[in-house]
């Protein structure tokens, strides 16, 4: 990719053009002195550079970074957007994770939902995981309201409820104490798991999601996040569609987060 097109940028649009972060962003970790060209610290966001400048953040040469597939796994807390900015002023999953290079949320969950959510810059990936005819599994744990949950209401929902943007595919449920319903599904809709428990009448208290595709929540801790590996990202890669709905999970491990910059 030819960054330059035969002439100067400035150094934060080359930056948010690398794929690093947006205008903004990149125009902060500038002034941060995160960002050197041929080697001397540039806290000028306007300094003009071109294909003879080495650059770096954080040491690390920006061509490199920019190549760099990365995907994250992070336990969401509640009150924290599933997106990369929000205009309320929101705490949001990427400002979680930060760093230098550019990550995307992979698909999204309600701001008061808990649980895993993956973070990459690989666009292919991403639509993968997210697009509805891969049929990738999602495992939700809701609390409900109104327990028990009946033999009849767990059928109702495996076999699909019809919600006012229509019916709703088969999904596996499991019961794993009076109150709380463990709810596989594989399509994306908003606030599925929600109404589809409050059409059967068990209002939904909180919601965690455990596993996404192969891979497990696991005992990652609220607020943590942590870098697959490549044999995760290559289970994510053959996910979806011929999978089934109970296929085993890779287990994730703790590692509490730094705090963003």
């Amino acid at each position: 990719m030819d960054l330059y097109g035969g002439r100067t940028l400035r150094l934060a649009k080359f930056l948010a053009g690398a794929g690093v972060a947006s205008r903004r962003a990149s125009e902060e970790i500038i002034r941060d002195g995160r960002v050197s060209v041929d080697g001397e610290v540039v806290q000028d966001p306007a300094r003009d550079v071109d294909e003879r400048h080495t650059i770096t953040v954080d040491g690390s040469a920006i061509g490199q970074r920019a190549t760099q597939l990365l995907v994250y796994a992070l336990n969401k807390p509640a009150g924290v957007v599933s997106t990369a900015k929000d205009p309320q002023g929101r705490p949001t999953v990427v400002a979680l994770i930060g760093g230098p290079v550019r990550l995307y949320p992979v698909g999204r969950l309600d701001a008061d939902s808990t649980g895993l959510i993956l973070l990459t810059n690989d666009g292919a990936l991403a639509h993968r995981l997210t697009h509805p005819k891969f049929e990738v599994d999602k495992t939700y744990r809701a609390v409900v309201r109104n327990p028990p949950v009946r033999g009849s209401t767990l059928d109702m929902l495996r076999a699909g409820v019809e919600l006012e943007d229509g019916r709703t595919a088969p999904a596996r449920v499991v019961r794993v104490k009076p109150d709380t319903l463990e709810i596989t599904i594989h399509e994306g809709r908003k606030r599925q798991v929600r109404r589809m428990c409050e059409h059967v009448g068990h209002r939904v208290v909180s919601l965690q999601r455990v596993r996404f595709g192969p891979l497990q929540l696991g005992d990652l801790a609220v607020g943590s996040y942590r870098r697959l590996n490549e044999r995760e990202i290559s289970l994510l890669r053959s996910a979806g569609r011929g999978g089934g709905l109970g296929g085993n999970g890779t287990d994730g491990r703790d590692r509490r987060a730094p705090r963003s910059r």
